[in-house]
């Protein structure tokens, strides 16, 4: 019987789906447990140590000892390894958009344990990015070895919903946020193995460790119409409160670059510096789980919250600006729950009993986190998957995309996308304008073109354009450095005593060498003429020349690509 191509095509695909699939979902879920439970186990032992008495009132020192020891490893493992930059969800979303896909397994295995250990030892910063780090490392690395009609991002997807799906519980989440944060597509061949991931992952951590819910919230009351005015009206204020906090997370990561500080000394900053905070607001340490269930059973008072909103966004800009590496989602969900919590405050100060409900904390949740991470859509979708509740759900909606608004408008899409910008990429542009950015136009460069010398009269010069079927030439002296470039239109106007010099333009347009193709496409939108010449600034060597339609075929055949890639 004759074997139908097509079907066992898609027979093969969609079993090598089910394995990929099913390989990210046991592996991420289990590392993202332990992940977390290495951390809380670390943490106990430092909470349970080094207690003194100041006036009647208890202060645990522990995490200052702890902190020094996760200085002291962390800067071990920057030497040891070779490590110039950690790596985060920034770095994922950009080799999900380039064309070789290829992340860094030793830097991003290592940004993993580093984040571990800062956790561990108190550093104010969350697990789930390096968690979604890790993901997709895993997924990179194993394409490697896998030769498939599926895309390596499809690979960096699967391990990015896992770990979503892994640490909330939200496998519907999982799924959404691989394809709205890091992805930013949608194709029916990536979305089997990438829900397949997601789906195991959440099976997998409820087969294994049933029960472990990430927050318990109490069923939904009051009035829904009411709360939703409420939610719409705090919106904006969440949105203002993303944004201090990524703006603080920046500026105190540029420090270091802009005085030129080293990374053994940007780690003393970062442990003195926390330390002395964590001493005044223990809560605002570690990964703050157990600080938001707190605030979302109202165990703060509002000034507490005020000062524990503040104390977590300034010690998460110190330990991640100074080297304590890790993720800021997990920081924003506190830092959320605290602006909820004081938006809360707020309506039962002023009386507005109607307009208040434990809904607020969940709104300010998911209205910062989403700002933050650029994913309002897997923002909403974690709340419902949390809380089972399709008012939560709602409540939340209306704060994030009235949060996600106003943080777009003051900061940017994401915290990441504003990471890549500051590097001088445009993730914005997707993929075919960041493919355009890295390759290189001498790729495009063509041989095809005239050369006059010095010797050569006008002519002469005239002659040897037309028997090579060109318009314009190029004057280069016999190391063919570029001298200038003539027109046989300058040519044929010129009288027959004009010196071939005479005619020549000596700063024409062109190209650097080691220029990239959306570089020279610049260049080419005021360009009129047949080509471009692409010049060695440094030796001043012609390598060649290019023309707009050498241009734009290169970048329709990218284009094309793109759309084949993301329609698939």
């Amino acid at each position: 019987m004759e074997q139908n191509p097509k079907l066992t095509s898609s027979i093969t695909q969609l079993i090598t789906s089910a394995v990929v699939g099913l390989f990210f979902g046991v592996v991420v879920s289990v590392v993202a447990h332990f992940f977390v439970e290495g951390v809380l186990f670390l943490s106990s032992i430092r909470t349970s140590f080094f207690l003194v008495q100041f006036s009647g009132i208890e202060f645990s020192l522990g995490h200052i000892v702890t902190l020094t020891i996760a200085a002291v490893l962390i800067y071990l493992i920057r030497i040891f390894l070779k490590v110039d930059r950690w790596q985060g969800p920034a770095d994922t979303i950009y080799e999900a958009h380039r064309p070789d896909n290829e992340l860094n397994v030793k830097v991003g295995l290592a940004s993993t344990l580093a984040a571990f250990i800062s956790a561990s030892g108190g550093a104010s910063v969350g697990q789930y990015g390096p968690l979604v780090h890790f993901g997709a490392v895993i997924g990179s690395g194993l394409k490697r070895f896998i030769s498939d009609k599926l895309s390596t991002d499809v690979f960096i997807g699967c391990g990015v919903a896992a770990a979503i799906s892994a640490g909330f519980g939200a496998p519907i989440a999982g799924v959404i946020f691989a394809h709205e944060a890091i992805l930013r597509h949608f194709s029916l061949r990536a979305i089997a193995p990438i829900a397949i991931a997601s789906c195991v992952a959440a099976g997998t951590s409820e087969l294994l460790w049933p029960g472990e819910n990430l927050f318990e919230i109490s069923a939904f009351s009051g009035d829904i119409s009411a709360l939703l005015l409420s939610a719409l009206f705090f919106g904006p204020f969440f949105g203002i409160v993303a944004v201090t906090f990524m703006h603080s997370v920046r500026f105190t990561a540029s420090l270091v670059p802009k005085y030129r500080i080293t990374p053994g000394n940007s780690l003393i900053f970062a442990v003195v510096l926390t330390s002395l905070g964590g001493i005044f607001v223990p809560e605002a340490l570690g990964l703050g789980g157990d600080t938001v269930k707190a605030i979302m059973n109202q165990s703060y008072p509002v000034f507490y919250l005020g000062a524990l909103l503040l104390m977590k966004i300034a010690l998460t800009s110190t330990s991640i600006g100074f080297g304590l590496f890790g993720g800021v989602f997990s920081p924003s969900l506190l830092v959320g729950a605290a602006a909820g919590g004081l938006a809360l405050s707020f309506t039962e100060i002023m009386g507005l009993s109607m307009f208040s409900s434990v809904g607020l904390i969940v709104c300010g949740m998911a209205a910062v986190s989403s700002s933050v991470i650029g994913a309002p859509i897997a923002g909403v979708l974690i709340v419902m998957e949390l809380t089972g509740s399709y008012e939560f759900a709602l409540l939340a909606m209306i704060s994030v995309v009235t949060a996600v608004l106003t943080s777009h408008l003051v900061f940017g899409q994401s915290f990441f996308d504003r990471q890549l910008a500051d590097r001088g990429i445009d993730i914005a542009g997707g993929r075919t304008v960041i493919e355009m950015m890295e390759r290189p136009i001498v790729n495009v460069a063509n041989q095809e073109y005239t050369s006059l010398n010095s010797e050569m009269s006008c002519s002469g010069a005239i002659k040897l354009i037309i028997n090579n079927g060109h318009t314009e030439a190029y004057l280069l002296d016999p190391q063919k450095i570029f001298l200038g470039k003539t027109s046989l239109t300058s040519l044929l106007s010129a009288d027959e005593h004009t010196k071939l010099a005479d005619c020549i333009e000596q700063d024409p347009i062109t190209i650097k060498h080691d220029a990239s193709l959306q570089q020279a496409m610049e260049a080419a939108a005021s360009f009129v003429g047949e080509s471009i010449p692409i010049i060695d600034r440094n030796s001043k060597v012609m390598i060649g020349v290019i023309t707009e339609a050498d241009i734009f075929q290169d970048y329709l055949a990218l284009q094309n690509r793109v759309v084949d890639l993301e329609k698939r």
